[in-house]
């Protein structure tokens, strides 16, 4: 896929000797930037025309927070976010950001990364003997914006050296040339959301194909990191089976198994909100098609027996090419781990068991 490009750059007027400022006015065009005091009193327009203007600011808050799919519904992971940027470039006809953004549906990348990482720097030295997940991908893709900001030239060696964190970017983007050249010294893990090509075509529109996507998977393989894939959400549709088995087959012909950190299974999963948003956008044509059934969450989600017999498929298919492959079902409640997997961790015990690569 061509790299994502503005169609224009608002700079605070405070940030723009900052690293990621000087960055993004080296690789824009400077006709497209516009400087401003304060770029929240900026309204760049509705939910689709906000994806095309790049708020350039820096960030008023905490960068740290735990993942917010998390509730005491569900076998959490306990999956550290660290917000390095708001919203998402991309249009994904499922995405949250939908509604959770939509009074505020700015592209925001935040330029004070030192203020981040020693937020970050601070909880990694308080715990030492505690290993930590941390991702990018929750509130913006990863990589979408690393083409204009070059985010991960920060991000890639304050991780290498940290013996007690992992970070995950996770993306639906095939842009890790800036990854290429960095040596991550096995503490990052690249991933991707991945899915049938009729679900891709259909529901994540600007996004990498699924070719593209495995393609990049096996570049930065090459370069030295560990992947991952999360196959979210899965979507039922005619021939969904054999759908997402031949996406396991493209996945195991592209990469290394041996070199893959963790892969997730979940289900679509809406809020009452979303799925009000979605309804009026009218731009889905699979992710409404189905029986959803609200759950103990508020969530909507496809009925249980679907979810479990698409839960089993994929896990046997996935054990076929590999017993070994680190494999956990997202934002499920125990009652399901059990019919999938045969035992339900308690949280903490999720994620240790990822870091070290542990199966079910």
């Amino acid at each position: 896929m061509t790299p994502w490009r503005p169609d224009a750059v608002c700079i605070e007027r405070s940030e723009l000797d900052t690293p990621i400022a000087r960055t993004v006015r080296e690789r824009v065009p400077s006709s497209m930037i516009h400087l401003v005091d304060d770029a929240r009193a900026v309204t760049p327009g509705e939910f689709a025309a906000a994806k095309r203007v790049l708020m350039v600011q820096r960030h008023r808050g905490e960068f740290l927070r735990y993942c917010p799919a998390g509730t005491a519904a569900a076998v959490c992971c306990n999956y550290l976010v660290l917000s390095l940027a708001n919203s998402c470039p991309f249009d994904c006809s499922y995405c949250f950001l939908q509604a959770y953004l939509a009074n505020n549906p700015a592209l925001r990348a935040f330029t004070n990364v030192d203020d981040a990482l020693a937020e970050l720097d601070q909880v990694l030295r308080a715990h030492p003997g505690r290993m930590f997940r941390i991702g990018t991908g929750e509130w913006a893709d990863s990589l979408a914006l690393d083409p204009v900001t070059g985010l991960s030239r920060f991000l890639v060696p304050f991780f290498a050296e940290r013996p007690n964190a992992v970070l995950e970017l996770k993306t639906k983007t095939d842009s890790v040339d800036e990854l290429v050249g960095l040596d991550p010294k096995g503490r990052v893990v690249v991933s991707w959301s991945v899915n049938a090509p009729e679900i891709v075509t259909a529901e994540e529109p600007g996004t990498a194909s699924l070719a593209d996507r495995l393609v990049a998977a096996r570049r930065v393989q090459d370069a030295g990191y560990r992947v991952g894939f999360h196959f979210d959400p899965l979507v039922e549709f005619d021939g969904w089976e054999d759908g997402y088995r031949a996406v396991i087959e493209a996945v195991f012909a592209t990469v290394d198994p041996g070199r893959i950190a963790w892969i997730s299974l979940g289900s679509l999963r809406l809020t009452p909100p979303l799925e009000g948003v979605i309804r009026s956008r009218r731009r889905s044509r699979y992710v409404l098609s189905g029986e959803l059934v609200p759950g103990v969450d508020g969530k909507a989600r496809v009925w249980r027996g679907l979810r479990i017999r698409m839960y089993r498929s994929l896990l046997q298919q996935l054990h076929a090419v590999d017993p070994r492959l680190p494999i956990y079902l997202c934002t499920e409640p125990a009652s399901v781990w059990q019919r999938v997997m045969g035992e339900a961790p308690v949280d903490r015990q999720l994620g240790t068991r990822l870091l070290v690569r542990t199966t079910w």
